[in-house]
């Protein structure tokens, strides 16, 4: 396969703007051009400015009178476009998707996107430069418990949960497995199931760091012979589980993706920017920290769930949650304490939440929660049932922390910007009420 030079597959119609213009002037080229983002030029460096990046603007009250060198925007990486294709994979497990395409004298000659590069490289290439932790999804395809609990309630939570294996934890670090495997074994060897489950587990752990490669991964379960892999960040905590039939699955199912959404863009538009920067909207789906979802792909998500409320006619909550004086924690402990019990909450709510359940940060050390079926008085019990959890935990470093809840429940004909608000209104009253406590529009 002969892999193609940027230039030959970069987009050369993109639209720009000095970086000492004011955010009066983006918002004026975006909306003559008719372009959802435009790339910031300072000098050799570039930013892109974006929609997300009027939200916030608009969110923190910022003047549009403001000069654009102020604004906190992220760089775009850069690459000449006399490189080959294969020298843009570092980029690909990046958050930004666009990369700036400079001529010989560093100005502005295009730029390529993460669809744009794996157009070109086929899947095999993508298992050498995707991370395992692009595929790693909180809670969503594992369980974990803690050492001491009765083997026999973990062995009826499998069944009930259709877990196939369970990760055996101390504060987060795995300790030992215990699969269908040991399972069998146990009651070949009519073992007491009262005993606390450390007695029967697998242990220790083979465990790989997040961050290894697909195809690294997928060598290590070829000469262990696992079927699953136990991915760890660089602390030991774990991150996730996922199979080797999955590693492969997804792999394969990304690339084909982004095939189908490179030949959507060509066959959709003249200008290839214009899609790409709708793509771009919505790029990031997960929070990198806690890895839930993150708010625009929890928006994107409300909306379809909503559409399948109405169509069986059913009811549908929402919580919103905050952690109770979190700048005291970050402020006492430091970020990294900070960031520890963000991913501690983080898994508390997936413990306590239902397979359909949608959660997401919605930003800071705010989380949502979406319930499908769920009535507001549901709803309310399962925030109860959060709060106490989280009250509940001990946290290394930090100790107890604890949550404030609001619940709103998803009326007919309404848009969740309002679900929002009413649950908000909600959580202010909680606030106010002394903390720790949930409260609902019916108290409001």
């Amino acid at each position: 396969m002969r892999f193609p030079m940027i230039r030959d597959i970069a987009t050369t119609a993109v639209i720009s703007i000095d970086v000492n213009k004011t955010v009066a002037d983006a918002l004026d080229v975006m909306l003559h051009q008719e372009h959802r983002s435009i790339v910031i030029t300072d000098k050799k460096m570039f930013k892109l400015f974006t929609v997300i990046d009027i939200l916030e603007i608009k969110d923190k009250k910022i003047s549009l009178d403001t000069p654009l060198y102020k604004l906190n925007l992220q760089s775009m990486p850069t690459i000449k476009k006399y490189q080959n294709v294969l020298e843009t994979l570092e980029y690909l497990a990046g958050s930004v998707e666009f990369i700036a395409v400079l001529n010989e004298d560093d100005s502005l000659f295009g730029i390529v996107t993460h669809t744009d590069i794996t157009h070109n490289i086929d899947p095999e290439t993508l298992m050498e430069n995707y991370r395992l932790a692009d595929f790693i999804k909180l809670g969503r395809r594992m369980k974990w418990v803690k050492k001491e609990e009765k083997t026999s309630k973990i062995l009826s939570e499998m069944v009930r949960e259709s877990f196939d294996n369970v990760i055996i934890i101390d504060d987060l670090v795995p300790l030992g497995i215990l699969t269908t495997k040991d399972i069998m074994r146990l009651i070949v060897e009519n073992q007491n199931l009262d005993f606390p489950v450390c007695e029967y587990m697998s242990s220790p752990v083979d465990t790989v760091n997040k961050n290894v490669s697909i195809k690294t991964a997928l060598e290590f379960l070829k000469s262990k012979k696992y079927k699953r892999i136990v991915a760890v960040d660089d602390e030991g905590v774990i991150s996730g589980i996922v199979s080797q039939k999955e590693l492969i699955s997804l792999t394969y199912s990304r690339w084909a993706m982004l095939m189908k959404e490179h030949e959507a863009e060509l066959n959709e538009i003249n200008i290839l920017l214009q899609s790409q920067n709708k793509e771009f909207e919505t790029m990031a789906s997960t929070d990198a920290l806690t890895g839930l979802f993150n708010r625009y792909k929890f928006s994107e998500l409300f909306v379809s769930t909503y559409k399948t409320m109405m169509l069986r006619d059913s009811k549908m909550s929402l919580i919103l949650l905050d952690i109770d004086f979190f700048k005291k924690v970050n402020d006492t402990y430091g970020h990294n304490n900070g960031d520890r019990v963000l991913v501690k909450v983080a898994h508390a709510l997936h413990h306590i939440i239902r397979n359909i359940d949608i959660v997401c940060r919605w930003g800071g050390e705010e989380f949502v929660v979406l319930l499908p079926t769920a009535s507001i008085e549901n709803a309310i019990a399962i925030a109860e049932k959060i709060r106490m959890y989280v009250e509940n935990m001990e946290i290394p470093e930090v100790g107890k922390i604890t949550i404030s809840c609001g619940v709103s429940e998803v009326e007919c004909e309404e848009n969740m910007k309002r679900v929002i608000e009413r649950a908000d209104k909600a959580l202010y009253l909680a606030k106010n009420s002394g903390r720790n406590c949930v409260k609902s529009e019916l108290d409001i």
